[in-house]
């Protein structure tokens, strides 16, 4: 071999020798291979879109956490700054304004719990010269309206300057006029109803039905009159007497009130006390009421003081969480576990 061939290894073999194989060269990548690499960015990249969707997301609820939140507070301080309003700054001269809307019971704006106090801020209140009682209601409990006739009565003798008068638009029947009887005076409208003073207790009998079905009532008591008008078992002579003498006692304490606060204004009748409702126009006829009027009537022409505060007291929020899950619940168990409704002002 010459020298040429080792200073020349790229030149050409000579004739007739066998080339020598090539060397492997180095494999390019195939379409599968590419749609392999393909295939993880894609992974990489939903997981990296997830991520940033997921972040958002976070985001936007913890902005959204953070302006109820401020709403809340903010919503506490409006309500602290609203109630205690009038009790802080000074309103000047007005008429003061109590409310009773609806049944007349031991729980919701009808109960004496929720009255009393209001009227005890309506009549303490210094630049009050005069309450206006409004009432919409058609009775209900002859406790709770025998309490608040109470207090109206132990105010108007604590603040004698201060008359207390009450309005009525649609109703005033039963423990709603229980109520009324206290006040000074008594407005109505032409068409309002009025009076029914009487006193009830309802209730059922299933026995007939029971035997019928074929159904068998296993009652065990201890004192012979615990079955008191149950339901479910027949009722007695005995029984049905004493719960009539018992009606008439509150019917007699009801009369005895109406006498009190109407007196000389009260032209009885046979009918006066036995329950019927009349119509604002025939109530003013009989004494039951003394006239017409509405709110800003009575405020301006009899109390002399147009602007009306507002003392009704209203729900709290959280009371009538409480009131829909738990008291309402409890107040529902025990009537149905009553056998009888208690006696009632409707």
């Amino acid at each position: 071999m010459s020298n040429n061939e080792f200073e020349n290894p790229q030149s050409p073999p000579p004739a007739g020798a066998t080339p020598a194989p090539e060397a492997a060269a180095t494999p390019k990548p195939g379409r599968d291979d590419k749609k392999h690499i393909g295939w993880e960015r894609d992974v990489l990249e939903k997981l990296a879109l997830f991520a940033v969707k997921e972040q958002q997301a976070r985001r936007r609820w913890s902005i959204f956490f953070r302006i109820v939140i401020l709403m809340a507070i903010v919503f506490g301080i409006w309500m602290a700054f609203t109630f205690g309003k009038t009790e802080s700054e000074p309103l000047g001269r007005h008429t003061a304004l109590v409310e009773i809307k609806g049944t007349i019971e031991s729980e919701g704006q009808g109960s004496a719990g929720v009255v009393i106090p209001a009227l005890d801020k309506a009549f303490a209140a210094t630049d009050s010269v005069g309450v206006i009682l409004k009432i919409n209601s058609p009775g209900g409990s002859p406790v709770q309206a025998g309490m608040i006739n109470d207090e109206i009565t132990r105010l108007r003798k604590e603040y004698p300057k201060k008359p207390i008068y009450v309005v009525v638009e649609e109703m005033c029947a039963s423990g709603g006029y229980y109520i009324a009887a206290a006040a000074d005076r008594i407005y109505v409208n032409k068409a309002s109803l009025i009076g029914s003073v009487g006193v009830l207790m309802d209730g059922f009998g299933f026995t007939g039905l029971m035997d019928k079905l074929g159904v068998e009532r296993r009652l065990l008591t201890a004192g012979e009159n615990k079955s008191f008008l149950d339901p479910f078992s027949p009722q007695s002579a005995k029984q049905r007497e004493y719960a009539q003498a018992m009606l008439d006692e509150i019917h007699q304490q009801f009369i005895d009130v109406v006498r009190q606060g109407r007196g000389a204004r009260l032209k009885e009748t046979p009918e006066t006390f036995s329950g019927l409702v009349w119509t604002g126009s025939k109530a003013v006829e009989l004494g039951l009421a003394d006239g017409y009027g509405t709110v800003d009537s009575v405020a301006r022409d009899e109390i002399k003081a147009e602007d009306v505060v507002d003392y009704t007291q209203a729900e709290k929020l959280s009371e009538r969480v409480l009131k829909k899950f738990g008291v309402a619940f409890g107040a529902g168990v025990a009537k149905t576990l009553m056998s009888a409704s208690p006696p009632a002002l409707r």
